[in-house]
């Protein structure tokens, strides 16, 4: 079972010429593709070309290289099969004990803008996987390398062994290279599948390889394991690639607060802030800059915000920073931060300070939940309403103000949990139902909320409104106009419910239930 002949082609040529110096000093042949081979011998180490090990060119622009006999009769053969010996015998074949193999850069070149599918398609290793697979296969007797972070752990081992691996190496080893082949599978086949996909049919076959980034000290409880994972074989994006600058380690319901918070600040243009608390708004509003937004959005709820999780759609400055220092806060996301901002922030130690950069840019259209036995799978809730979607249903019609209210009093409730209701005035909120099994207690817990009086405020529903019970709460609090989705079977006696008390009411033919 001694490790005699190795064979190498890799993509990924970190540390490469380190593990062929170490491999040549235990006396281990060395056989390698084009790309591998001159830079192991840039690394002054003896190597054998494929074409010569096989006596056959590489041909097609590299396309066949190692898909031979020799090659793959070698990693495959079983040591304690009498058969296959003498078949490597009969064919002058060694043995290859050893494959080292990472693949073309499929991830990385898909990435790109400009990217075309004759690009994309080149990028496909064929020999790659073969090789990985066969090796894997057998790793009864073949030792599989797919990661340079293991390289040292092999040649390690090999030190200590007189040129063997355990059979446990081989089989963990066997076991990553096949995850290895499968997450580069999923990658290709969603990237094909996104290609040739109808319009507005989502996929017969999603493959979804994840891997593990982080373990977390627990889940949404104590009891309960939790870890984060990325999508393997690309390059991570969103929350997973944020940047940590300070504070304690992610927890599992950070890490959910803090997505529904960014999700939020993404729906406005002008300076914005979020305040979360359990995934639900409980302050936003817009402002003339990200301190008068904060302010405001606090204003709406400070109990509440009492261990939030804070969100910006700018770069946070110094006074916005000032500003909150009295709040105790779970942790703040933002696009960047200004060095006055970091400085300040760096006196809560056990804050924690969020950026989502550029690496952090991406995304994917769908949104995934996990069921027993399965998943269920949507495209993402990515719609805004314009004021020329409004339809205008009341004798009385909104003024602009009610609706630009209206409008960002709607967009917030599209984050809120249903069942939810959004009070707002002058683009911030003022008051907020959320998760209620009746849309009038939302009203009613919206209204209990509010700091101050509504009068003149607007008020947003996720959904229609089965009674006019709702609209009548919110008339008696002093709300001024309504903006919901209709489609209820009783939308006219809503409406002649708003009408008895002067309010404009419109209808968005959109609901943005959130559960």
């Amino acid at each position: 079972m001694k490790i005699e002949t190795a064979v190498l082609s890799v993509s990924d040529k970190d540390g490469i010429g380190e593990l062929g110096r170490e491999l040549h000093a235990l006396e281990i042949t060395l056989v390698s593709t084009g790309g591998t081979s001159r830079t192991l011998q840039e690394s002054d180490v003896p190597v054998v070309a494929v074409s010569d090990y096989t006596g056959f060119p590489e041909i097609l622009g590299g396309r066949v290289k190692t898909l031979h006999p020799r090659i793959y009769g070698g990693i495959l053969a079983r040591h304690d099969n009498p058969e296959d010996q003498q078949v490597l015998k009969e064919n002058d074949i060694s043995p290859v004990g050893l494959v080292v193999v990472n693949l073309y850069p499929f991830s990385r070149t898909i990435r790109r803008q400009d990217v075309t599918m004759e690009e994309a398609i080149e990028q496909i290793d064929i020999g790659g996987p073969t090789l990985i697979r066969a090796a894997a296969k057998n790793f009864h007797h073949t030792t599989v390398l797919v990661d340079p972070d293991d390289y040292a752990d092999v040649v390690a081992e090999l030190k200590m062994n007189d040129n063997e691996i355990s059979e446990k190496t081989r089989a963990w080893l066997a076991c990553k290279a096949f995850h290895h082949t499968a997450a580069y599978d999923a990658t290709i086949a969603n990237y094909l599948s996104q290609q040739n996909i109808q319009e507005e049919i989502l996929p017969a076959d999603v493959n979804i390889s994840l891997e593990r980034v982080d373990t977390l000290r627990y889940g949404e409880n104590p009891h309960q394991k939790a870890a984060v994972y990325r999508f393997g074989q690309a390059a991570s994006w969103g929350l997973v690639a944020a940047r940590q600058h300070q504070g304690k380690h992610l927890s599992f319901n950070n890490y959910s607060d803090l997505e529904a918070a960014w999700n939020l600040c993404q729906d406005f243009q002008e300076p914005f802030c979020g305040i979360l608390k359990h995934s639900n708004p409980c302050g936003a509003a817009l402002g003339r800059n990200l301190k008068e937004a904060y302010e405001s959005a606090l204003a709406c709820d400070p109990a509440s915000a009492f261990g939030s999780i804070v969100g910006f759609n700018r770069q946070v400055d110094g006074e916005t920073a000032e500003a909150m220092r009295s709040l105790f806060v779970e942790a703040v996301i933002a696009p960047g931060y200004e060095p006055e901002a970091l400085e300040i922030f760096g006196k809560k130690k056990n804050l924690r300070v969020l950026e989502m950069g550029e690496e952090a840019a991406g995304g994917m259209d769908y949104e995934v939940k996990t069921l027993s036995g399965g998943f269920l799978l949507q495209d993402k809730d990515l719609h805004l309403t314009r004021e020329k979607d409004l339809q205008v249903v009341t004798q009385r019609a909104p003024s602009q103000q009610e609706i630009q209210d209206l409008l960002f009093g709607w967009t917030v409730c599209k984050h809120v949990k249903s069942n939810a209701i959004v009070f707002a005035l002058d683009r911030r909120t003022v008051g907020i139902g959320a998760g209620q099994m009746s849309r009038v207690d939302s009203v009613r817990l919206a209204a209990t909320k509010a700091q101050t009086g509504l009068d003149k405020s607007v008020m947003a529903s996720d959904a229609f409104f089965p009674f006019g019970d709702a609209v009548e709460e919110a008339a008696r609090s002093g709300v001024k106009a309504v903006i919901q989705p209709g489609g209820s079977v009783r939308d006219d006696e809503v409406i002649k419910v708003a009408d008895e008390h002067e309010l404009a009411m419109v209808f968005t033919g959109i609901r943005h239930f959130k559960h």
